[in-house]
């Protein structure tokens, strides 16, 4: 019986030192469902902080749909409209800053840094383009909804 009770605590002990070493390896990404998309932005905490507009994307390393989303982001790169990658391992606070609770989070903000269109989640290059497209001349784009946020 001693026996039986010395093996399970030894079990215990190997599989709770496991889950430590494994937890450390790796930094978790932030999770949830989805929070708040922040209404504005410092434009000086970004790339290009004088371009007219910014395309940012909150992601993960670990994020399997942020890689798809970051690809669709070089495209958009111009003297009018600036992009930026903020991957959370890399830049901690700026997610911490803006409250990012969930990736991909990607933002389209003026050069005042007010936000004027997000989405949460993989989103498709035309969407993508095409919401950027209407906040920068609105009427462009057949879907002018896209992207928009009710704040």
């Amino acid at each position: 019986m001693e026996l039986r009770i010395a093996v399970a605590v030894a079990v215990v002990v190997l599989a709770a030192l496991a889950a430590a070493i494994i937890q450390r390896r790796r930094p978790a990404p932030p999770t949830g469902d989805g929070g708040p998309i922040p209404r504005q932005i410092d434009r000086a905490d970004f790339a290009r902080p004088d371009a007219p507009w910014l395309v940012v994307l909150f992601s993960s390393e670990a994020c399997d749909s942020c890689a798809g989303v970051a690809a669709k982001l070089p495209p958009l790169e111009s003297d009018e409209v600036a992009v930026q990658d903020v991957e959370w391992s890399a830049d901690r606070a700026l997610h911490r800053r803006y409250q990012i609770e969930a990736v991909p989070l990607t933002l389209v903000a003026d050069g005042a840094g007010e936000v004027r269109a997000a989405f949460y989640g993989a989103v498709t290059a035309t969407d993508l383009w095409a919401a950027v497209a209407e906040v920068r001349t609105p009427g462009s784009s057949p879907e002018p909804g896209l992207g928009r946020t009710d704040f």
